[in-house]
């Protein structure tokens, strides 16, 4: 990611008119007693099931980058094999590499109600990208975007027993039409290039980014499916970027069309501590501007990032980046070392809720296990005192 040179560029698309979304917020006893919470035992950055396998170097195209990919299928394939899971693959030359064509494989995760035609469901899409920087040699970049991929897994295996219930009842009741239901589903993009491997430039970045956003825009759905392309069926693109650090860094809301999402998840940051539900420094506030005026200023355009193919062909964007960067940024200390592994836990925790509420799935949670119970208590006791 980068911050752009130049006067801001000001576009309008027809599009940016505000989708309007059914959202249900998770009750209290949902958030307490029936979400999955993160757990160190895939946090711990030495042996965490989520996160450890990502803290390696994972520079396009070389031996890292394919044993995280690798992570990535292993995870769907045992904790979510129900979701589809496929690769978009392109290669580009590089200012590095001379005439020899770098590999980029985009990783895409997704699933739909089991009824529906892939043209006719519209997705939440969270996305991070998995990549690391070229140079400094050796560099992790763990807020760079390893715990933001871990982030994401967490988040979807969390919510995803739940969606499986929501559309089972759907299934089995006599007064639902699914003729006539909105269908809508979750994917995942893991992006591959998002780093320079020289100097940020409109041609040296976001190589996978750019690769998926011109293929879909070009891959035709059924001309009776609701959504005309790949492209057209992604509702939200959510993009997590530099998130897991100890210092409080705030997440402006960049964009204007999609100002309504971030208000959902700023309310739920304040809900989630209010509940003392954060582990995290309890004075930090991530998401501070959930009161901003349609007539304030929103930089969409201002930070470079993997979003902005999407963006620039109308897709809504909810971009979680701050505005000042991790004083780690593109610097060897990256590493896991300098991540919060309270902060990451939290973002993790902020991403499944929001998520489930967007997929109003309040009320397809089980009640979690006594053991489980019994910790959450403990870690909120304080508040509720």
């Amino acid at each position: 990611m980068w911050w752009a040179s130049g006067s801001l560029v000001l576009v309008t698309f027809a599009s940016a008119l505000q989708l309007v979304v059914a959202y249900k917020p998770l009750s209290d006893d949902t958030l307490k007693h029936r979400l999955p919470l993160p757990e160190t035992a895939d946090f711990d950055i030495h042996t965490g099931n989520l996160l450890a396998p990502i803290l390696i170097p994972r520079v396009p195209g070389t031996p890292g980058s394919q044993k995280v990919l690798k992570h990535f299928v292993d995870f769907f394939r045992t904790a979510l094999p129900t979701w589809t899971v496929s690769f978009q693959n392109s290669t580009s030359k590089t200012p590095t590499h001379g005439d020899t064509d770098v590999p980029f494989v985009n990783l895409i995760a997704s699933r739909d109600p089991p009824w529906a035609q892939p043209g006719n469901v519209g997705r939440l899409t969270l996305v991070a990208h998995y990549d690391s920087k070229y140079t400094p040699e050796g560099f992790i970049g763990a807020t760079d975007s390893a715990a933001p991929c871990a982030m994401i897994m967490h988040a979807i295996r969390s919510i995803d027993a739940a969606l499986t219930k929501k559309w089972e009842n759907m299934q089995t009741q006599d007064d639902i039409d699914l003729e006539f239901e909105e269908d809508k589903g979750i994917q995942v993009l893991l992006l591959d290039g998002e780093e320079a491997f020289k100097d940020w430039t409109a041609t040296d970045s976001i190589y996978g980014a750019r690769s998926l956003a011109e293929e879909w825009e070009h891959t035709m759905h059924p001309a009776t499916s609701i959504y005309r392309s790949p492209l057209d069926s992604i509702e939200l693109f959510v993009l997590l970027d530099l998130l897991g650090s100890p210092e409080n860094l705030q997440i402006p809301s960049w964009q204007h069309s999609s100002h309504w999402s971030y208000v959902r998840m700023a309310e739920a940051e304040q809900r989630l501590r209010q509940l003392g539900m954060f582990k995290s420094n309890p004075k930090h506030t991530w998401l501070p501007e959930k009161n901003k005026k349609d007539t304030d200023r929103f930089s969409s355009y201002v930070m470079q990032d993997d979003h902005i193919p999407f963006i620039a062909r109308g897709v809504q964007v909810l971009h979680l980046i701050p505005s000042r960067f991790p004083s780690v940024w593109h610097t060897i200390n990256d590493d896991a070392e300098h991540l919060d592994i309270p902060t990451v836990e939290d973002w993790a925790l902020l991403t499944a809720v929001f998520a489930a509420e967007y997929l109003e799935l309040d009320d397809f949670f089980e009640s979690l296990p006594t053991e489980h119970i019994k910790g959450r208590r403990a870690l909120t006791s304080k508040t509720e005192l």
